[in-house]
């Protein structure tokens, strides 16, 4: 599998080909807030590398996928998420057509605030 697809929108956000207003940055993973959102709070966490889909996810990939399930608290507070228990966040990730997927990049979809949301 490719590191990058050149033809991967999520590739061009990552490379900055694309703006995007940045959440969170390290070596392995981007965080971006959704240009449509859901909820009040609504943001995507993506590995740089191009993976297609939780499909495609393989034990060389759990290091980056604990650490997306990981951040993601941690970025849910930051951006204005209530805390836990009467506040929180949905975390999700869509996977192949049947899946609603769109971008075949994996992203896992951060939401919460207050109800009702827009979808979700």
């Amino acid at each position: 599998m490719a590191d990058h697809d050149p033809n991967c929108i999520f590739c061009k956000i990552i490379s900055g080909q694309i703006p995007s207003r940045k959440v969170h940055e390290d070596d392995d993973l981007y965080a971006f807030h959704d240009i449509n959102p859901w909820a009040p709070v609504h943001f995507l966490i993506v590995p740089k590398r191009h993976i297609a889909s939780m499909a495609h996810i393989t034990p060389a990939d759990e290091s980056v996928m604990g650490r997306i399930m990981t951040l993601a608290p941690r970025l849910a507070l930051e951006q204005g998420c209530n805390p836990y228990p009467h506040g929180g966040f949905r975390i999700v990730c869509n996977t192949g057509a049947e899946g609603g997927q769109e971008v075949h990049h994996l992203h896992v979809h951060v939401m919460g605030g207050p109800r009702p949301w827009a979808r979700g």
